[in-house]
Protein backbone atom coordinates (compact mmCIF):
# COMPACT_ATOMS: atom_id res chain seq x y z
CA UNK A 1 0.00 0.00 0.00
CA UNK A 2 2.74 2.56 0.71
CA UNK A 3 3.86 2.40 -2.92
CA UNK A 4 0.35 3.38 -4.04
CA UNK A 5 0.38 6.43 -1.75
CA UNK A 6 3.79 7.37 -3.09
CA UNK A 7 2.48 7.14 -6.66
CA UNK A 8 -0.47 9.39 -5.80
CA UNK A 9 1.80 11.92 -4.12
CA UNK A 10 4.18 11.90 -7.08
CA UNK A 11 1.27 12.41 -9.43
CA UNK A 12 0.11 15.37 -7.37
CA UNK A 13 3.53 16.93 -7.81
CA UNK A 14 3.32 16.41 -11.58
CA UNK A 15 -0.05 18.14 -11.93
CA UNK A 16 0.36 21.45 -13.72
CA UNK A 17 -3.20 22.76 -13.44
CA UNK A 18 -5.67 23.28 -10.65
CA UNK A 19 -8.16 21.07 -12.47
CA UNK A 20 -5.60 18.26 -12.69
CA UNK A 21 -4.98 18.42 -8.94
CA UNK A 22 -8.73 18.36 -8.30
CA UNK A 23 -9.17 15.44 -10.69
CA UNK A 24 -6.49 13.48 -8.83
CA UNK A 25 -8.26 14.16 -5.52
CA UNK A 26 -11.70 13.23 -6.85
CA UNK A 27 -10.37 10.09 -8.57
CA UNK A 28 -8.76 9.00 -5.31
CA UNK A 29 -12.02 9.56 -3.42
CA UNK A 30 -14.02 7.63 -6.03
CA UNK A 31 -11.50 4.79 -6.04
CA UNK A 32 -11.72 4.47 -2.27
CA UNK A 33 -15.53 4.47 -2.35
CA UNK A 34 -15.66 1.94 -5.20
CA UNK A 35 -13.27 -0.38 -3.38
CA UNK A 36 -15.43 -0.18 -0.24
CA UNK A 37 -18.65 -1.04 -2.09
CA UNK A 38 -16.98 -3.78 -4.14
CA UNK A 39 -15.54 -5.39 -1.01
CA UNK A 40 -18.81 -5.22 0.91
CA UNK A 41 -20.62 -6.76 -2.07
CA UNK A 42 -18.07 -9.58 -2.29
CA UNK A 43 -18.59 -10.25 1.42
CA UNK A 44 -22.37 -10.33 0.95
CA UNK A 45 -22.02 -12.74 -1.99
CA UNK A 46 -19.79 -14.98 0.11
CA UNK A 47 -22.31 -14.90 2.97
CA UNK A 48 -25.09 -15.87 0.57
CA UNK A 49 -23.03 -18.73 -0.87
CA UNK A 50 -22.35 -20.03 2.64
CA UNK A 51 -26.04 -19.85 3.66
CA UNK A 52 -27.49 -23.24 4.46
CA UNK A 53 -31.15 -22.42 5.10
CA UNK A 54 -33.35 -21.59 2.13
CA UNK A 55 -35.26 -18.92 4.05
CA UNK A 56 -32.08 -17.04 4.94
CA UNK A 57 -30.80 -17.30 1.37
CA UNK A 58 -34.08 -16.03 -0.08
CA UNK A 59 -33.91 -12.99 2.22
CA UNK A 60 -30.32 -12.23 1.19
CA UNK A 61 -30.73 -12.74 -2.57
CA UNK A 62 -32.61 -9.49 -3.40
CA UNK A 63 -30.17 -7.42 -1.32
CA UNK A 64 -27.12 -8.98 -2.97
CA UNK A 65 -28.68 -8.66 -6.43
CA UNK A 66 -29.32 -4.98 -5.78
CA UNK A 67 -25.73 -4.45 -4.65
CA UNK A 68 -24.42 -6.15 -7.80
CA UNK A 69 -26.70 -4.04 -10.01
CA UNK A 70 -25.45 -0.85 -8.37
CA UNK A 71 -21.82 -1.86 -8.94
CA UNK A 72 -22.56 -2.63 -12.58
CA UNK A 73 -24.40 0.67 -13.01
CA UNK A 74 -21.39 2.57 -11.67
CA UNK A 75 -19.05 0.47 -13.89
CA UNK A 76 -17.17 -0.93 -10.92
CA UNK A 77 -17.83 -4.37 -12.37
CA UNK A 78 -19.02 -5.30 -15.86
CA UNK A 79 -22.77 -5.72 -16.29
CA UNK A 80 -22.33 -9.24 -17.67
CA UNK A 81 -20.27 -10.24 -14.63
CA UNK A 82 -23.04 -8.94 -12.37
CA UNK A 83 -25.57 -10.95 -14.38
CA UNK A 84 -23.47 -14.10 -14.22
CA UNK A 85 -23.04 -13.83 -10.46
CA UNK A 86 -26.75 -13.15 -9.92
CA UNK A 87 -27.68 -16.11 -12.11
CA UNK A 88 -25.40 -18.50 -10.24
CA UNK A 89 -26.64 -17.27 -6.87
CA UNK A 90 -30.30 -17.62 -7.91
CA UNK A 91 -29.57 -21.14 -9.10
CA UNK A 92 -27.89 -21.99 -5.80
CA UNK A 93 -30.79 -20.57 -3.75
CA UNK A 94 -33.31 -22.52 -5.83
CA UNK A 95 -31.36 -25.75 -5.21
CA UNK A 96 -31.40 -25.31 -1.40
CA UNK A 97 -33.91 -27.31 0.63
Amino acid sequence: MPSQKREILETKKMANHKSAIKRIRSNDAKRTENRYYAKSTRSAVKKLRDATSKKEAQELLPKVSSMLDKLAKKSVIHKNKAGNIKSKLAKKVAALK
